[in-house]
């Protein structure tokens, strides 16, 4: 038996107690190791995400901004701050390439400062820069000049990446919304769809795993692989050190959440979910997801060496 779900506005802890009683069984967490802050491609900063977490009433909680800690770090400035038990778990979601298709890492529970850690976030920063370039050069050619700089501008501190040429494409009324923007030139098969420049899955995988983390494969169902591939992939992830994978992820049906358990089931891997969330909108899951434990499964919260709760560390 499985039972998960995003929070609706207004949830408490009461629907939780319900469906523990339903089945005492089954342990059920509130959660979520998939976030976004300004530090990516989302519109709350990591001290907003935090409050609304908060809020929410989550017990784990982590900042998984793309290929960056920026977002936790100072989300961990932030909590060192605030009197709350919810477990802050330190976070990444890494852009790689398998087999011709980007995939994405989820990292949790690292140490950042990692040598091995440090250098990959160097070299995923250059890899952004370079790809920021390439989409401007790309842009420029069908008649887009200043993309470049104009997507730094609104990126500011933040990872550059195609949100934020999306972003100036609708500030300079080339598109009418971000929507479009990815539909005519940045979306997938696009002009400015560009992967090249990322490292391979097992590369980001090590990383994780030298820093003491959980590497977890992100939205499996997101990439539309065939059922042999995504099984592949979940091999070559096994051997590059993995463990984990997300059986949960943004708004998921019941049948997909359990053709994603019994996969972790075959492979003998750990699970998480979480809510991928960047912003509100009315197809989004907002931040905490109801996440049960089935019989036979392993969570990956529980075992946290570097989360801070309250203030200090667990």
């Amino acid at each position: 038996m499985i039972i998960c779900g995003s929070l609706t506005r207004g949830s408490s802890c009461r629907h939780t107690q319900l469906l523990t009683a339903l089945n005492e069984s089954v342990k059920i967490v509130l959660i979520d190791f998939h976030t976004h802050s300004t530090a990516s491609d989302g519109v709350l900063s990591p001290r907003e995400l935090v409050d609304r977490a908060l809020a929410r009433g989550v017990d784990q909680f982590a900042i998984t901004d793309h290929d960056t800690m920026a977002g936790y770090l100072e989300a961990r400035r932030y909590y060192t701050q605030v009197e709350a038990q919810m477990m802050l778990v330190p976070g990444i979601e890494f852009s790689c390439r398998w087999s011709g298709v980007t995939i994405h890492i989820v990292g949790l529970d690292m140490d950042c400062q990692h040598p091995v850690m440090v250098a990959g976030l160097d070299r995923l920063g250059q890899a952004r820069r370079d790809r920021g370039q390439k989409i401007a050069e790309k842009l420029e050619k069908l008649g887009f000049a200043g993309a470049l700089a104009g997507a730094q501008a609104l990126a500011g501190d933040s990872q550059l990446g195609r949100p934020h040429f999306a972003a100036w494409l609708v500030a300079r009324g080339h598109v009418e919304d971000v929507g479009q923007a990815f539909d005519r030139y940045l979306g997938q098969g696009k002009a400015g769809d560009v992967k090249a420049f990322w490292p391979e899955l097992a590369e980001v995988t090590h990383w994780i795993v030298a820093a003491g983390g959980t590497a977890i494969i992100a939205h499996p169902l997101k990439y539309k692989l065939t059922g042999m591939k995504l099984r592949r992939l979940v091999v070559d992830f096994k051997a590059a050190g993995g463990t984990a994978i997300e059986i949960y992820s943004g708004r998921q049906t019941r049948d997909q959440v359990s053709h994603l358990q019994r996969l972790a089931t075959t492979y003998e891997l750990q699970i998480s979910g979480g809510s991928d969330f960047h912003r509100d909108g009315p197809y989004s899951a907002d931040v905490g997801i109801e996440l049960a434990t089935p019989e036979g499964l392993r969570g990956v919260w529980g075992g946290w060496t570097r989360a801070l709760r309250g203030g200090a560390l667990t």
